[in-house]
């Protein structure tokens, strides 16, 4: 896959460069097969740059995307953090296993707030060294609620000691998801070798365009149809220009 671009206020895009950010949230617990089928099809239809499913999904929705560029990714320790690092190493392993790409574990926010600092970045690194032999990436959910702009300067500086290769903020369960103001430290906090994924709260495509404008490159929702139906009409009258103003909202 190639390096996903960086875009910056201002910037007149496509429709296309929006689709490229947007990882599509299968992940509430009561989705049906029949609703992540229909999920897998709504990302396929915009070509998203991924798909975010529950790790026992991962048989289906790797059968219903065979042959697409939708990559698919699921989560490890979601969405609290708290399993020990061997379950999560090995759910990565079994996911990847089965199809996933990407994996998106949770750091354990409560180790974290302990200020057990090295059982964290211990607990990441190991996750990133089973991914990667294995190809695939691995993001670090912070949940961002619970921390401080200090602590989540030092949590980036963690995970990438760790070597994720994205630091993202939220679960979604939370009583906040993403904020601007959030995803400005995590993009200066990290090295262009990490990227930000912004999850919780992206519903509209003028959030998600705020987004961008901090220099984050991946958005997990599951507002993809609006925010996709509005980039395309945009784009027909020229008028689709990341741009700094968008209100984000909690939750997915």
């Amino acid at each position: 896959m190639e390096k996903a671009r960086v875009f910056h206020t201002g910037e007149h895009i496509t429709a296309h460069d929006v689709a490229k950010t947007i990882d599509h949230s299968l992940l509430r617990p009561d989705i049906t097969v029949k609703e992540l089928i229909e999920g897998c099809d709504i990302a396929r239809r915009y070509d998203c740059v991924s798909v975010c499913v529950r790790p026992s999904d991962l048989p289906i929705v790797c059968r219903e995307l065979e042959g697409t560029d939708v990559l698919v990714t699921t989560v490890a320790a979601f969405p609290h953090g708290v399993a020990t690092t061997e379950s999560k190493v090995l759910e990565t392993i079994d996911a990847i296993k089965k199809g996933a790409v990407e994996v998106d574990m949770v750091m354990n926010i409560a180790r974290f707030l302990s200020e057990e600092y090295d059982y964290v970045e211990n607990d990441i690194r190991c996750v990133v060294e089973a991914a990667h032999p294995m190809d695939a990436k691995v993001k670090v959910i912070f949940e961002n609620h619970y921390l401080t702009p200090e602590q989540i300067k030092l949590a980036c500086r963690i995970a990438e000691r760790a070597g994720v290769d994205f630091v993202k903020t939220s679960t979604g369960y939370a009583p906040s998801g993403a904020t601007i103001g959030d995803l400005k430290i995590m993009r200066a906090s990290c090295s262009d070798k990490v990227s930000v994924k912004a999850a919780g709260g992206v519903r509209t495509l003028d959030a998600a365009l705020a987004v961008l404008s901090t220099g984050t490159i991946r958005i997990g929702t599951r507002s993809t149809i609006a925010i996709m139906e509005e980039a395309l009409k945009r784009e027909k009258e020229g008028t689709l220009v990341v741009k700094e103003e968008g209100e984000l909202g909690g939750g997915y």
